[in-house]
């Protein structure tokens, strides 16, 4: 059932699934994806639990933030959406970026369990390259206005971040490409220990987005978390593996399942 709902004034649009009564999961897709990207995961488990499957702000049929937001603002988002919706102790699954979002409000909220599925919040390392252009970038969003003209020299760092920025960041609006920047530079180990809730890790071992070392180090610093990895899978293991990944939902959540 598609669903829109207002939350601190923007529109939210959700896709919920399964029986009334039964266990609520909230499930959050990645950056520059929707709902419908992680369908298949609420397919997954819809049958004995009942899925919020959201589009967060700024993606899909959901509002863009008003200003640049970080990792915070989303999970007080999410965290009102769970009032508004009457849900208590959900289950988060956070695809990538959603993953963010689980790490902050697993850290500080009740919650029944937790998946991560090839899931951000640790801050990447970058090469000296990385920290050359973006410096490089800096200096000339300054001086190129005043060398060129305004309109020109705007015009030339326009050109200049269409050809250094991700194909995420190339694609996305000026307020979310802030957005971006601001939310993969937020570190999240340090919320990590804190973290009550048993933890599934699920990962792609080719996952070059969020690498296996990102796993492992959620798996150590989680309390309760366990890894689960897939050889021969990406960023995407949840579609990359989809029949081995199914299983190993019904197994983490064969007790719901089992209705």
């Amino acid at each position: 059932m598609e669903k829109d709902i207002v939350i601190d004034g923007l529109k939210i649009h959700y896709d919920l699934t399964g029986p009334e009564g039964r266990p609520p999961v909230v499930l959050m897709h990645g950056w520059g994806c929707d709902h419908t990207t992680v369908r298949s995961i609420a397919v997954a488990i819809e049958q004995g639990m009942r899925v919020y499957n959201l589009d967060l702000p700024g993606h899909g049929q959901s509002d863009e933030p008003p200003v640049p937001w970080g990792v915070d603002e989303y999970t007080r988002l999410v965290e009102h959406f769970c009032d508004m919706e009457g849900i208590d102790d959900p289950v988060l699954i956070g695809h990538s970026f959603g993953g963010r979002i689980g790490l902050l409000m697993a850290s500080r909220n009740s919650i029944s369990r937790m998946v991560l599925v090839d899931g951000a919040g640790i801050k990447p390392r970058r090469a000296l390259s990385y920290y050359i252009k973006v410096y490089s970038f800096k200096v000339a969003r300054k001086i190129l206005p005043v060398l060129c003209g305004r309109k020109t020299g705007q015009r030339l760092v326009d050109r200049w971040r269409g050809r250094a920025g991700s194909a995420d960041y190339r694609n996305s609006s000026p307020v979310m490409r802030a957005v971006m920047s601001r939310c993969v530079n937020q570190d999240l180990k340090h919320v990590m220990p804190m973290i009550k809730a048993s933890t599934l890790l699920v990962w792609g071992e080719k996952d070059t987005a969020t690498p296996i070392s990102d796993a492992k180090y959620m798996e150590k610093h989680i309390p309760d978390a366990g890894l689960v990895v897939f050889p021969d899978a990406g960023h995407y293991s949840f579609l990359d593996n989809a029949p081995a990944f199914r299983r190993v939902m019904r197994e983490f959540f064969k007790k719901d399942l089992s209705v």
